[in-house]
């Protein structure tokens, strides 16, 4: 008996499937609002209203940069394309991981060392992620933001600028984000679960030849007649018969 570190056994399977399964009911939406946000349907207007509420930089400070000959200031992660395209590419990324868990699961190829390396990356990825959309902006001293006005505040501020609706959409975002990563979070768990220490699962006999040689299969070959030529396995059940058969002599007088 060993540490098995790559052809392990997951310690349940059933979880496994649901979290597949709530992973495939968080993915559509999350594809849907990354795909709709993309490439800015709502990010440049909402930098414009924390600004007119004194909440978050000016949007305008690429163009004074540019009229002061100044230096071109950093845009902050939250108000940059960088997050948008970013939420976009993660999305695509998790549906092809979630495609490839379910055949890695049907050709049991998925094993916990395999599980554990994907769940990290999406982990960190979607962790990424939920730092972008509510992330904070220093840009400006004037204005310090440690975390968007929509998220800290909620929509009614949009209201009066006619961005409610989008205001929902990007708070939707960021929660179907969060349950997305509350998921991996799951599946690393189960994952570091699994690689754990463990009897039962650091066994050396491989799972076929346990099916092989079980006594259920043993028995059913022990009470299959004998044909000429085939070969009758040989266990310490029919070693008995034998001995007993040419301890009765009766047999051979009678035959």
């Amino acid at each position: 008996m060993g540490y098995f570190l790559l052809h392990r056994k997951w310690r349940v399977r059933k979880p496994m499937y649901l979290l597949m399964v709530a992973e495939l009911a968080g993915l559509v939406p999350i594809l849907v609002l990354f795909g709709i946000e993309q490439p800015d349907l709502y990010r440049t207007k909402f930098w414009q209203i924390g600004f007119n509420e004194g909440l978050n930089s000016n949007p305008n400070m690429i163009l004074y940069a540019y009229a002061n000959h100044r230096p071109l200031p950093k845009i902050p992660l939250v108000w940059s394309s960088t997050i948008t395209e970013f939420n976009v590419a993660i999305s695509v990324i998790s549906l092809f991981v979630l495609l490839t868990r379910m055949i890695g699961f049907i050709m049991k190829v998925w094993y916990p060392i395999v599980g554990l390396f994907f769940s990290v990356a999406m982990t960190a990825l979607y962790s990424a992620s939920l730092y972008g959309q509510a992330g904070p902006d220093y840009a400006d001293p004037r204005y310090p933001s440690p975390v968007a006005w929509y998220i800290r505040y909620g929509c009614d501020i949009a209201k009066k600028y006619g961005a409610e609706h989008q205001c929902m959409l990007a708070k939707g975002t960021f929660a179907v984000t969060t349950y997305m990563l509350s998921l991996y979070l799951a599946n690393l768990g189960l994952a570091v679960w699994a690689m754990l220490p463990n009897k039962e699962l650091d066994v050396g006999d491989d799972d076929d030849d346990d099916e092989y040689n079980s006594p259920a299969e043993n028995k059913q070959w022990e009470m299959q007649p004998r044909t000429p030529g085939t070969a009758v396995p040989f266990t310490p059940r029919t070693q008995a018969f034998h001995t007993l058969d040419r301890k009765l002599p009766l047999r051979t007088q009678f035959a």
